[in-house]
């Protein structure tokens, strides 16, 4: 059975509105479209670390409650576990404050085994940071070799566009990896200083990748290929929380990807109407986080979209 293998940060997010606590949950980029899959039934792999403390043992708790196993789960004894604060403003979009205090020896896990058409995602600034890249750049040349399709995802915060001179080598080093390329106008333009999809894909993202999706908040969703164009209109909603929204999408991506059948063969030839039903599976599940106020969708959502597929 096709599995999906994915690495990145795990933290507790406490979340805060008229700076007031509200809830407190796991979270991280990969890790909540993780949650997602996990209440789907999607067979998981996931590579993160944790302290060996009272909130490493609550993520580690919620992650088994929800089917990612944590065999690869680097539990490091010295260091704390990651804790972030997240701001809502008006619009109920999140603002962060992080605290971090990891050991010198990160993420000494074995490698997974990867078997073909399996999907590997990987993103953040977890795929850019220097103490990290040499585990990421092993785990990235493996998935290749096993014919793995690879998904990468910018997530590149505006907290870290101060550093964007020294990061855009590796952001490219990550393109030329990926099969599939998904960021947001914020990423781009935090990156780049552009937000128009079109020419993020002609002049910054074909020479590496051919298959590129740009989301733009509740704007459409913008697919491009080697063959294709198009744009997809996302429904409007009045959101309860965006935390994990573009996770959320990832994971429907995925889902779709896996949902239609859609392996490393075939990858190419996928027709405009298949990736409309796979875009559409991305938007489900952004919609359905976006309306909830955890980071990922809510099991009776997961019980009933498992059982239209």
């Amino acid at each position: 059975m096709r599995k999906v293998i994915g690495v990145g940060e795990t933290i507790l997010d406490i979340l805060f509105k008229n700076d007031q606590p509200q809830i407190a949950m796991p979270g991280g980029s990969v890790f909540n479209g993780f949650v997602s899959l996990g209440r789907l039934g999607v067979p998981l792999v996931f590579i993160s670390e944790l302290g060996n403390d009272k909130v490493g043992e609550i993520i580690r708790r919620f992650m088994e409650e929800n089917n990612i196993p944590t065999s690869y789960v680097d539990r490091f004894p010295d260091g704390k576990s990651p804790v972030s604060l997240a701001f809502l403003d008006e619009n109920n979009d999140a603002g962060y404050i992080f605290y971090k205090d990891y050991p010198n020896q990160r993420l000494e896990v074995p490698l997974p085994k990867i078997e073909e058409d399996d999907i590997f995602i990987f993103g953040s600034y977890y795929a850019l940071n220097p103490a990290l890249r040499e585990q990421i750049q092993e785990l990235l040349k493996y998935a290749r070799e096993r014919k793995a399709i690879i998904y990468y995802d910018l997530n590149f915060r505006s907290a870290h566009a101060h550093e964007v001179v020294k990061l855009r080598p590796t952001i490219i080093e990550n393109f030329e990896y990926a099969d599939i390329i998904r960021g947001s106008d914020e990423d781009f333009f935090n990156l780049y200083g552009i937000r128009d999809m079109e020419r993020i894909y002609n002049e910054h993202i074909r020479f590496y990748c051919p298959r590129f999706i740009g989301t733009q908040g509740a704007g459409e969703v913008a697919l491009f290929s080697d063959t294709l164009s198009s744009g997809f209109k996302v429904p409007s909603i009045t959101p309860v929380s965006t935390i994990g929204a573009g996770d959320n999408f990832n994971a429907g991506i995925i889902y779709g990807l896996l949902k239609y059948g859609i392996g490393s063969a075939n990858l190419s030839a996928i027709r405009e109407e298949v990736w409309a039903k796979i875009i559409h599976c991305g938007i489900d599940l952004a919609i359905a986080s976006c309306l909830s106020n955890t980071n990922y969708i809510p099991k009776d959502f997961a019980d009933s979209y498992e059982l239209q597929s």
